[in-house]
Order: C-alpha cells, then structure tokens, then sequence
C-alpha cells in the first residue's frame, strides 16, 4: 500500500470542477478525509493508463460528492468533482445505515 503525501492538481484543469459543479479544489479534497467514505475501482484508466478510483463522501458542510481520482506514486490526482445523483445519495445513506461501525465514527 502506498502512503499517500498530498495531492497533485492538473493545472489545466484546475479550474474546469468549479466552472461545471461550482466545487473547490479544497472541497474535494476534504472528502478523502471526512467519514463515511467509500471508494471503488474504476471502469477505466485515465489518460496516462493508471487506474481510476471512485470517491463517494462528504465535505466538512456535509456535501455529498462523487470524485474520480488517480494515484500517481504518493499523491492523488483529482481527476473530476461533483454533487452525487439522487440515486448515488439513496445508495450512500443505506450503505452506511446497514453498517453499524459506521454509524459510531460519525
């Protein structure tokens, strides 16, 4: 397992989260440090071949993202932010009312 160091932002996209999701580069990455979170494989890798990680979490006003990420040796790189759908929201709340240590680190 690599120990994550930080993150590392694509300066030519750094700004494209805000202009479509209206979400900061802060409030992404707080999610990757707020509970519950949950993250998934991907289904694709990113331009550069690395693998791709979904996000499902929350920011510190409790706003519930979905964020695709990449791991580029100890950092991660956000690749994309946004508000989960309804459906993704429906799925996030049940996962953690059905997981009862979940329930004690919120």
């Amino acid at each position: 397992m690599v120990k994550i160091e930080g993150f590392n932002w694509d300066h030519s996209n750094t700004g494209i989260n805000w202009e479509k999701h209206r979400i900061a580069n802060t409030d992404a990455e707080e999610v990757f440090f707020n509970y519950p979170r949950f993250v998934y494989p991907g289904k694709s890798e990113s331009s550069g071949g690395k693998k791709r990680f979904y996000l499902f979490g929350k920011t510190n006003t409790g706003r519930r993202l979905f964020v695709v990420f990449t791991v580029r040796g100890n950092l991660l790189r956000v690749i994309s932010a946004r508000d989960m759908s309804k459906k993704e929201r429906r799925r996030y709340d049940e996962r953690i009312k059905k997981n009862p240590e979940i329930q004690k680190r919120r």
